[in-house]
């Protein structure tokens, strides 16, 4: 596995892949590595012949008071997991590779950003797609790998691939979960063992929503008071959204069909979690 820091490195070593015909995936990722990360990684590598995981900890998505300086960074680890799941390159570049002096020029989301994550925080998916519209230019990937956890972020890419022509296929692979139903998260290293079971809200209401629209309840307004139901009986973690919306541009529906997305997220502690499940889907 190569290491590169430099955009130069990047760049001379994808010119040589593609001169003898390899098809490249992308995984962006901001390090942390977990089992989620690398279930992206093994969808790259079933649709490309190398991939080129990025680590990088984008200061544009983070807010005022929000984690930038406290995110769990141990690139060390990183590049061992990396290399065992035979990535032919970590791409792990400093703040001001990627934002030079004078940089100022950024990716402006449209409505479908305002809304859930992005109404609690503002300026988030600016970053996030100034970010990825930066690592498509750099990589030129023949596909790049997103997960479904993130499932805003992945329809705002979806939406940037379409709207700016990028020549990629894009895939959205399903959230990987821990044996009790936790969907694995990079903060999920934040929390105490005690904070972790009160977390367990998100997936618990998301399953018992599910259950319920399997039964037969094609209500949203009843399927996400269900939600809210279960989350009152984890009263550590306040709820900044519980919604059932479309797969589109992520509007409120009144009918939840097979495709609606439920999604959630809390406040535990000082530390924000969020979930989500597309009605049609098996859930895990």
């Amino acid at each position: 596995m190569h290491e590169f820091t430099t955009i130069q490195e990047l760049r001379g070593w994808l010119a040589e892949a593609r001169l003898v015909g390899h098809r490249v995936g992308l995984v962006p990722t901001m390090g942390a590595l977990h089992a989620g990360h690398l279930s992206l990684v093994d969808e790259a590598r079933l649709r490309s012949d190398v991939v080129v995981l990025t680590a990088f900890v984008n200061p544009l998505q983070f807010g005022p008071g929000e984690d930038f300086e406290r995110y769990p960074r141990d690139l060390t680890r990183d590049a061992a997991l990396a290399r065992e799941r035979e990535v032919a390159v970590l791409f792990a570049p400093s703040v001001e590779t990627m934002y030079p002096p004078g940089s100022e020029i950024r990716v402006v989301p449209g409505p479908t950003a305002d809304c859930l994550e992005g109404a609690v925080r503002p300026g988030h998916f600016a970053g996030v797609l100034t970010i990825v519209t930066k690592l498509f230019h750099l990589v030129e990937p023949d596909v790049a790998v997103f997960g479904q956890k993130d499932i805003q972020q992945a329809i705002l890419i979806r939406q940037l691939v379409r709207d700016l022509d990028f020549p990629l296929e894009l895939v959205i692979a399903p959230t990987v979960r821990e044996p009790d139903g936790m969907a694995l998260s990079s903060r999920n290293a934040y929390l105490t063992p005690e904070e972790r079971q009160q977390g367990l809200a998100l997936s618990i209401a998301l399953r018992a929503a599910d259950a319920a629209w399997r039964g037969g309840e094609r209500d949203a307004g009843r399927l996400v008071g269900l939600m809210e139901q279960e989350f009152r009986r984890f009263p550590a973690v306040l709820p900044d959204y519980i919604a059932a919306v479309d797969s589109e541009r992520l509007a409120p529906v009144t009918t939840a069909e097979a495709g609606t997305i439920l999604t959630l997220a809390g406040r535990l502690g000082q530390t924000r979690l969020l979930d989500n499940h597309v009605l049609g889907r098996k859930f895990p």
